[in-house]
């Protein structure tokens, strides 16, 4: 029932969402669906949709939902990549890596799949795709790279990711399937029913498990230097944002014991 409720909302909202928010959250059956929502910039990511997806996961991670699914508002893109205009640090937004996550995430793709979008849909546990998708990563021609793409090859063949990130070349939704980019292809307008039939299955799977299994896989992935780099940040810039760091420089100044909280 609840996936019937999904696709009639998906049928007649996708792509038309009213909304002023850059990243949509809500919340249904204890699934979060997770909408970028720059429709008319093809969700190009800047710092600021950036950050509002930041905030999502942290509200993600810290709330009672159990799964996750990473959308689109509009079925032309998933996103087209960094804003060149005013880029943001993908690694920021990155679940993962800029931001712990320990719950499943399922992406859900359609139309272009570009630069940072691919890195999302890397650090993704599961991802469904409508036949439509495709997967660029145009870093090589640009002539600028974070890195954080090199993580790629740690989680599909190495040849496979080595000739996507270096030569440049398209890669369509059934290719992306043969090759273990993604688990599932279906017609366009299935998608999003697609990615709630595996996000049902899994909110009722015990989240313990779940999380256990996930941080397990995590550590037995190799990482790049970009991934291991933007993890260092946000465990140093959670340290400079804490309570404790606050409690310390005023107990200093202050001649006094500090009362540390560990927040």
């Amino acid at each position: 029932m609840a996936g019937a409720g999904w696709r009639t909302y998906r049928v007649t909202g996708r792509g038309n969402i009213v909304s002023t928010e850059l990243v949509i959250y809500e919340s249904k059956d204890d699934i979060a669906i997770i909408t970028l929502n720059r429709p008319e910039k093809l969700n190009a990511l800047n710092v600021d949709l950036g950050e509002a997806l930041r905030a999502a996961w942290q509200r993600f991670e810290a709330g009672s939902d159990r799964v996750a699914i990473l959308a689109s508002a509009t079925p032309r893109a998933f996103t087209v990549g960094a804003d060149l205009t005013h880029p943001p640090e993908i690694w920021r937004f990155t679940p993962s890596v800029g931001v712990e996550v320990n719950k499943p995430i399922i992406a859900a793709v359609d139309g272009y799949c570009v630069g940072g979008g691919v890195v999302l849909v890397n650090f993704a546990d599961l991802c469904v795709v409508a036949d439509t998708a495709v997967f660029s990563y145009p870093e090589a021609k640009v002539g600028v790279t974070g890195g954080l793409i090199s993580s790629l090859a740690a989680r599909m063949p190495h040849k496979i990711a080595m000739e996507f990130m270096l030569f440049v070349d398209d890669i369509p939704a059934q290719r992306a399937y043969e090759v273990g980019m993604v688990n599932k292809v279906v017609p366009a307008d299935q998608l999003m029913d697609a990615a709630m039939e595996y996000a049902m299955k899994l909110k009722d799977h015990a989240p313990m498990v779940l999380s256990t299994l996930k941080r397990f896989v995590g550590e037995l992935t190799p990482k790049g230097p970009s991934e291991l780099a933007g993890i260092a940040r946000r465990d140093t810039e959670a340290i400079l944002d804490s309570e404790d760091r606050n409690e310390g420089i005023a107990s200093f100044k202050e001649k006094r014991l500090p009362k540390f909280q560990g927040r």
